[in-house]
């Protein structure tokens, strides 16, 4: 509800049009997941997660509304995947998240983009796969299915974008999908028993947790300094830049920054968490995780496509002597995220130990 007022309040010339689609959306989802959880308690009697991830998964037999147990938990199951598959978001729930991070403001879209979509992929682990870990390893091939063309559609549809912002936007789909296809593999290896797949699905799901902290941090990133480029130009259309650097070299310095780590350069975080995922989800879903990899290319494309249409080319006369170069206080609010990205693609261990424990003893 917070984003809601965010965007409706202080968004764009859409922003009625993109609240409503974003409140539609997440409150759409989240009252079928409502529902299952008042049936889970119904049944079980106790809403206590620690109780809940040992009674619900273990109960067989008996009727409910007169269906028989296994057709009300795959229900509750499907409510559960769809109302944090549009959280996330997975294609094809996403269309809402484009025009919500398009409107909203910047610090609206650093929120929406850093820590909402993550609270998707919290659910999947938090509660979906200890759920419903049968559910979750029989329909774990959909899921890695719908995470190839998050990647791929999310890549291909950032290419094709000339408003800066809804570039990014898109570029969420294109990273959370990663995020979605360590958990797919995942919930696959949990019910294997063999302890090769399962050290791949360990690795999978580390790769997706850290995911989730580097697009975090990158995307942050990105929307200011987009919103930071409007603020001066009052644009978004990617066709009225070019030249930037010669204007503003510090800017484009930060820009070029934060898209490689966007991109997933070596030795920036967003490097260490794809390959973790690619690595864990290769010897369980090798077709669709190469498929998946089509997506990177994609990545590339779009960053690079930005960069050149802001930073490089011949300089727009229309900006020459009107736009102004990034000030201190901006930077102070891009440098912590700048470190964090560094720190974390050059030793990724002071995270990593941390997720790995969590996730071990899971397993």
């Amino acid at each position: 509800m917070p984003m809601y007022f965010l965007i409706a309040q202080w968004g764009g010339e859409r922003r009625n049009y993109a609240s409503l689609k974003f409140i539609l959306f997440t409150m759409g989802g989240s009252l079928g997941l409502l529902l299952a959880i008042q049936m889970i308690g119904t049944v079980t009697g106790t809403f206590d997660l620690v109780q809940l991830f040992t009674l619900w998964p273990a109960l067989s037999g008996g009727t409910m509304f007169g269906l028989p147990m296994e057709t009300v938990k795959a229900i509750a199951f499907w409510a559960f995947v769809i109302a944090f598959a549009i959280k996330v978001p997975v294609w094809p729930f996403h269309t809402w998240l484009p025009d919500a991070h398009t409107e909203a403001p910047t610090a609206g879209s650093m929120i929406l983009a850093g820590v909402m979509l993550k609270l998707g992929a919290y659910g999947f682990i938090r509660l979906v796969l200890p759920l419903f870990p049968t559910e979750s390893t029989h329909y774990a091939i959909w899921l890695a299915v719908l995470a190839a063309a998050s990647i791929v559609f999310g890549g291909l549809a950032a290419a094709g974008q000339k408003d800066f912002k809804r570039l990014v936007a898109y570029s969420s789909i294109n990273h959370m999908g990663f995020v979605i296809l360590g958990i797919a593999a995942a919930a696959w290896a949990m019910g294997n028993s063999d302890a090769a797949i399962r050290q791949s699905g360990i690795i999978a799901l580390d790769g997706a947790v850290l995911q989730m902290f580097n697009h975090g941090l990158s995307a942050a990133g990105m929307f200011f300094l987009v919103g930071v480029l409007y603020e001066r130009a009052h644009t978004r259309d990617l066709t009225r830049f070019g030249g930037l650097y010669a204007l503003v070299p510090v800017y484009g310095s930060l820009l070029l920054f934060m898209s490689m780590a966007s991109l997933g350069l070596p030795g920036m975080g967003g490097f260490v968490s794809e390959f973790m995922v690619v690595r864990g989800a290769w010897p369980i879903f090798m077709a669709v995780t190469a498929i998946s990899l089509i997506g990177l290319f994609f990545t590339g494309v779009y960053i690079l496509k930005a960069l050149k249409m802001v930073l490089h080319g011949p300089l727009n006369e229309e900006w020459a002597g009107h736009l102004t170069e990034i000030d201190l206080r901006e930077i102070l609010v891009a440098a912590p995220l700048m470190v964090l990205v560094l720190v974390t693609g050059i030793w990724p261990s002071w995270i990593m130990n941390l997720i790995n424990q969590a996730i071990s003893a899971w397993f």
